[in-house]
């Protein structure tokens, strides 16, 4: 089969798991995953293995199949892509967000970059190996995993707490890298070896209800956690660099006086104020601080108590305010809670904050067989790139894999035309796409680094 049908099947079935709708709002009951799981299984079938489908939720589905390796004692490798989609604004878009339509050589819809790309491609590669005779000396499995984007609970996090022995695996490829930087005669190609910690909290504030005709001195919540949002938002931690940093801002392909000024934790505050929006200095500014954004706002519950639905005639007694932290290596809970303390001040006493996900940072090391054998892939169509290993802002199911013992990298082959910035900005944004010549070169890559590794 040519590189180009190889390419045609990318496109045909990223196409149908965009339109699936896979929309996961955080909600138990979001996500139907079980359409991509199903997709996937059908396009799979002709590969004549098992697959075993897990469902702990209703409709939660995720997908594995495996071809077995012919020496027990050889590594193993898992390709992982997730099947779930985060909620999009379709007023913002251009074209219909589930529509998977391919115009001017560019493949639209949520999860074309995140990261159903991916998880089609490597469906792809996985069917041509086992349907083209591929026996790996370790074993090869495929897993579409449900529920990454809020937090792996019905996905990832359920198999690895219990089907430990179906996912298992000495290696693992997943999202999301593969971008150029720097020259373009010797670029630089990301690879994700590394994420930061996720810490989301909930921020419960009280106050006392009364009726809306008479706020006079009310001690009303929603204003409490006015001031609360603003002052988290206010809140600027000094800047900490991690073991990666210098190697990211060497692969940036910016001036000396510009490297210097970012590898500087007394200047690169001054320098990423300085940058125009927007920009990188986003991604930057996420790179050496951690992180903290106020994303919603609702009625608080407490057990089995529903929220009271809030009227514009009442002041509220209980508002809850959901917080998206996101820590270095090194940062625990405590720290989080002294940033917190530290940005809240005197009404910090006056909240309660709750854990709603506690995960650490973590990075994988880049001195292995699969790093090497990701090198030799990606100077197969480019010669003088070079990988340099980065730590990505955003978590992903790798986390579960490092806990559990695993090599876990991001990775993916992308077109050098494509912008960092501007492909960044379609991760959960309006307008997400993908060309085709990324597709291509990302399926051709998972098939030469499993044919490297485990061939």
């Amino acid at each position: 089969m040519t590189t180009t049908d190889l390419t045609a099947q990318t496109v045909e079935l990223l196409q149908e798991l965009i339109r699936n709708r896979c929309v996961n709002d955080g909600t138990a009951e979001s996500g139907h995953e079980i359409r991509n799981a199903d997709s996937l299984r059908q396009f799979l079938g002709a590969t004549g293995l098992d697959m075993q489908q897990y469902e702990p939720t209703p409709g939660r589905a995720s997908l594995v199949a495996r071809i077995a390796g012919t020496d027990p004692n050889a590594p193993s490798l898992c390709l992982m892509g997730h099947t779930d989609v985060v909620p999009v604004n379709e007023a913002g878009w251009s074209n219909d967000p589930f529509g998977g339509e391919l115009i001017n050589g560019e493949l639209w819809g949520r999860g074309a970059v995140d990261m159903l790309n991916l998880t089609a491609s490597m469906a792809v590669a996985f069917r041509h190996l086992a349907t083209s005779g591929f026996r790996p000396r370790g074993d090869l499995i495929y897993f579409a995993v449900a529920d990454e984007e809020s937090g792996s609970a019905h996905g990832m996090q359920w198999m690895a707490d219990h089907e430990r022995d179906a996912i298992m695996a000495d290696y693992v490829l997943t999202e999301s890298s593969g971008l150029h930087s720097g020259p373009s005669d010797a670029p630089f190609v990301g690879i994700n070896v590394g994420e930061k910690g996720v810490a989301w909290r909930r921020v419960r504030v009280r106050g006392t209800p009364g009726h809306g005709s008479t706020p006079f001195k009310a001690d009303n919540a929603l204003l409490t956690a006015a001031a609360v949002v603003q002052r988290i938002g206010e809140y600027r931690p000094s800047p900490r660099f991690h073991e990666l940093w210098r190697t990211t801002v060497e692969s940036l392909g910016m001036p000396d006086d510009a490297q210097r000024e970012l590898l500087d934790p007394g200047r690169i505050d001054d320098f990423l104020d300085a940058l125009p929006i927007p920009g990188p200095g986003a991604f930057l500014h996420a790179c050496t601080h951690t992180t903290f954004s106020c994303n919603t706002i609702a009625p608080g519950a407490e057990g089995d108590r529903q929220a009271t639905r809030m009227k514009t005639n009442v002041i509220p007694d209980c508002v809850d305010i959901g917080v998206d932290v996101r820590t270095l290596p090194g940062e625990t809970a405590a720290d989080v809670d002294a940033h917190l303390r530290a940005a809240l001040g005197d009404l910090y006493d006056k909240v309660e904050v709750q854990v709603v996900m506690n995960d650490p940072a973590s990075i994988s090391r880049a001195d292995t067989p699969l790093w090497d054998a990701l090198a030799r892939s990606i100077a197969r169509p480019f010669p003088t790139a070079r990988p340099t290993p980065e730590l990505v802002v955003g978590f992903t199911d790798s986390r579960i894999y490092r806990e559990m013992g695993a090599v876990s990298y991001g990775a993916g082959l992308f077109s050098p035309d494509l912008d960092p910035s501007d492909f960044g900005r379609r991760f959960h944004g309006h307008d997400e796409r993908i060309d085709v010549e990324s597709l291509r070169l990302t399926t051709n890559l998972w098939l030469d680094v499993t044919r490297d590794l485990l061939g």
